[in-house]
């Protein structure tokens, strides 16, 4: 197989390998949504230890160093396993979720209304 990248593998094949690795292991009995979305949440707040109480210019330099990069990747790995594991279990799909919610994003967020605002609106 070659190397896989973000151009190359879809969330389809993601789901799949997934599903894979999880069966292969008889672990479907433990992915339930309520367990997945606990360690997605875990994961996430391991991730986000990488970055606690560092400023813009401290993250962009633990970002160029190779150790910490494979950490920050690890972790975010992690995350999408848990997500892909939750899309599997609950069977959404994540593609037309992502479509739907940057379409309701876009109403909400008229690029010309909120340019440079990171304030969040109420729904329009």
């Amino acid at each position: 197989m070659p190397f896989p990248n973000d151009n190359t593998m879809s969330v389809g094949e993601l789901r799949r390998l997934m599903a894979e690795f999880v069966t292969e292991r008889d672990w479907q009995q433990f992915h339930r949504p309520k367990n997945l979305t606990m360690s997605l949440a875990i994961e996430a707040g391991e991730l986000m230890e990488h970055f606690q109480w560092l400023d813009h210019e401290q993250s962009d330099a633990a970002l160029a160093d190779p150790r910490t990069r494979r950490e920050i990747a690890d972790e975010m790995a992690d995350v999408l396993s848990f997500l892909l594991s939750l899309a599997n279990a609950t069977g959404i799909d994540l593609s037309q979720a992502f479509a739907d919610k940057l379409e309701s994003n876009r109403r909400k967020y008229p690029a010309e209304e909120v340019k440079g605002d990171y304030r969040k609106r109420s729904q329009p």
